[in-house]
């Protein structure tokens, strides 16, 4: 894992986690004020910045590649603040780790970001187009209209920290995001929290906030105005306010040998990070911005509730789980929502046993099952079945040359007019998936 410090060696340790598409130069404001209490300790995202392109296809697994280079340096608790993907990394800690967190602040998180169709098909876009779409519009998703406008330095910085990044990685990450829904375990985070958000942030917005400093036991929200997604950047001063206070008060232990479980590590000192791949030369940290007058967000308390139970999955539950993954959310609702007395149970036994008992079998991956699926509707002329998991073989990882392959082999052994049909759902479906968004 790619990782910096800075501050001082004997200081209690603060993790900060970017957000996806960004590195840790996303801090780069916060860091100077936040020094000179704490060990900084901030980190990329795989493929990030110039970070080995080593693909983490969950944020379990890239919350595992954090602790493990932390347990190598000799940190063993510290605090923690992430953005975004990496606030997912921030409860994933706090869930299966809470030992060693001593305090943690979420920023543009959630519990769920946004819904797994959504990330799939981020995927599917950059898997066809690369990152260049992704990039293009990353500044309206981070920063409100006025301060993308106002500072063209900054949004220039964003688009091309994006290009830079590793498509391959980039598309894990999505997925990783897909995946992570925890919001029936929020009652079980035991440490101190501060949930952060702009209030104009129209990707993990002040609802999303809401939800997890309810769920959350000993949770405080701040509402930064005038700020978007990623308001470390756009609203650094208050940022940097609230992490300093939220951390001075909420730290579990006075700071000593005992109480954070850190061992002096070595110094590292800042350097610049070459891009993977462009020539460009290293990336450059965040532009300076001319101050700014934003008012202070206040920390607010919002009750706890407690958490819900976990019920024991069946082959139901992970039928279901699978099937929404694999078709989609929208697709897997849509067949809910027209099920009635007559059809409900058929409902039921594809959840059951195709997708619970069958796709959910570790035999073959899920491009191996797409690529058996499609040939099969193909041969039984099913093309009114086909669109849906033509939209499910993108989303496994399948490219549109590959999905032409598999139809060039079932024109073969299955028919020319079979086939024939096939091509023109898949030439509908591919041209609807694949084209980035205006």
């Amino acid at each position: 894992m790619q990782y910096r410090f800075d501050g001082p060696e004997q200081a209690p340790v603060l993790v900060m986690g970017p957000s996806l598409g960004a590195t840790w130069h996303m801090w780069d404001r916060q860091v100077p004020e936040l020094a000179q209490q704490w060990r900084v300790f901030r980190f990329d995202l795989p493929g990030h910045g110039g970070a080995p392109a080593h693909p983490a296809g969950s944020v379990a697994e890239l919350t595992t590649r954090l602790l493990a280079t932390l347990d190598g340096l000799g940190v063993h608790r510290f605090g923690y603040a992430g953005c975004a993907f990496g606030g997912a990394v921030g409860i994933e800690l706090a869930l299966r780790h809470p030992e060693r967190l001593a305090s943690l602040a979420l920023i543009a998180a959630s519990p769920r970001f946004g819904t797994a169709d959504e990330f799939r098909q981020r995927g599917v876009i950059v898997r066809t187009n690369g990152l260049d779409p992704i990039a293009r519009s990353s500044p309206e998703r981070w920063f409100t209209g006025g301060y993308a406008a106002a500072q063209p330095a900054i949004t220039e910085w964003a688009v091309q920290m994006v290009r830079t990044t590793d498509p391959g990685c980039y598309i894990s990450a999505c997925e990783a995001l897909a995946a992570f829904d925890v919001r029936g375990e929020l009652g079980r985070v035991g440490v101190p929290t501060l949930v952060l958000v702009g209030s104009d942030d129209q990707v993990t917005g002040p609802a999303e906030a809401r939800t997890l400093v309810a769920g959350i036991p000993d949770a405080r929200l701040a509402v930064v105005p005038g700020a978007s997604h990623l308001v470390p950047v756009e609203q650094p001063a208050a940022v940097t306010d609230l992490l300093v206070r939220h951390f001075t008060t909420a730290w579990q232990a006075a700071h000593d040998a005992t109480s954070t479980g850190q061992i002096p590590v070595p110094v590292h000192p800042a350097h610049p990070v070459p891009v993977a791949g462009t020539g460009a030369g290293p990336v450059q940290p965040v532009p300076v911005q001319p101050p700014q007058t934003v008012p202070i967000a206040e920390i607010a308390p919002a009750p706890a509730v407690p958490p819900q139970a976990q019920g024991r999955p069946d082959p139901y539950d992970a039928g279901l789980k699978v099937r929404r993954e694999v078709l989609g959310d929208g697709h897997v609702d849509q067949a809910l929502a027209q099920a009635d007395e007559f059809s409900g149970d058929f409902q039921e036994f594809l959840t059951r046993y195709a997708w619970g008992e069958i796709w959910d079998r570790p035999g073959l991956d899920r491009r191996s099952r797409s690529c058996v699926t499609l040939t099969a509707l193909v041969a039984g002329g099913h093309l009114d079945e086909l669109a849906p998991h033509l939209r499910a073989a993108l989303r496994n990882g399948l490219t549109p040359g590959e999905i032409k392959e598999v139809l060039l082999q079932a024109a073969v052994y299955c028919g020319v007019p079979a086939a024939s049909g096939a091509f023109r759902v898949a030439q509908q479906v591919i041209r609807e998936e694949t084209t980035p968004p205006e």
